[in-house]
């Protein structure tokens, strides 16, 4: 259960986050992981969301064949998500805890989160996840796999993550604010 504190510190953190904070991840990535309005081959329905991790990149179909194109972060090899999914579910400025497989590997990375079972780290700019979540869901189910902010931009076009696909805070809330609850997503 998360603390008065910890809730006051995120609504606080939404508060004062500031649009140019938000931004300022754009200039730490290169100029190929910035949104770019690509063609697409293939017969995908408008609305999905394509990631090819081997490429870092996330493609949001606009149009039959076109897509806006994303620079992403993606899972370190073996802790990858691949398949079709849905959006399950949407959050802003979400909190996060590490799931148990996370601190089994790192213990010392998480030790935070095993001295104190019950802790959640409240939404807001330190938080892992970033500015905006969305939960990737197989059968009704929960995978844990999420599409997220980062508050690391220099991991997009990287394979570094627990198996999360990351974005930048700017490019993931520009999607969240486009993609409704069930839309489908495919990664390869």
């Amino acid at each position: 259960m998360i603390s008065r504190r910890g809730f006051l510190t995120g609504a606080c953190a939404m508060t004062v986050a500031s649009p140019s904070v938000l931004r300022a991840g754009e200039h730490a990535i290169a100029p190929r992981f910035r949104p770019r309005l690509v063609p697409l081959r293939g017969d995908y329905e408008v609305g999905r969301i394509l990631v090819t991790p081997h490429t870092h990149f996330l493609y949001h179909v606009v149009a039959p064949g076109e897509a806006m194109r994303y620079g992403v972060g993606v899972g370190r090899e073996g802790l990858t998500f691949r398949g079709e999914a849905v959006v399950g579910a949407k959050r802003k400025w979400p909190s996060w805890r590490p799931t148990d497989e996370m601190l089994a590997r790192n213990p010392r990375e998480y030790a935070r989160f095993i001295e104190d079972p019950d802790y959640i780290m409240p939404g807001g700019p330190d938080n892992p996840l970033g500015a905006r979540a969305l939960y990737l869901y197989q059968n009704g189910r929960d995978t844990y796999y999420r599409i997220h902010g980062t508050n690391a931009p220099q991991t997009i076009g990287r394979s570094v993550s627990n198996g999360c696909i990351r974005m930048l805070n700017e490019h993931v809330i520009e999607l969240y604010d486009k993609v409704p609850i069930g839309t489908p997503v495919t990664v390869f």
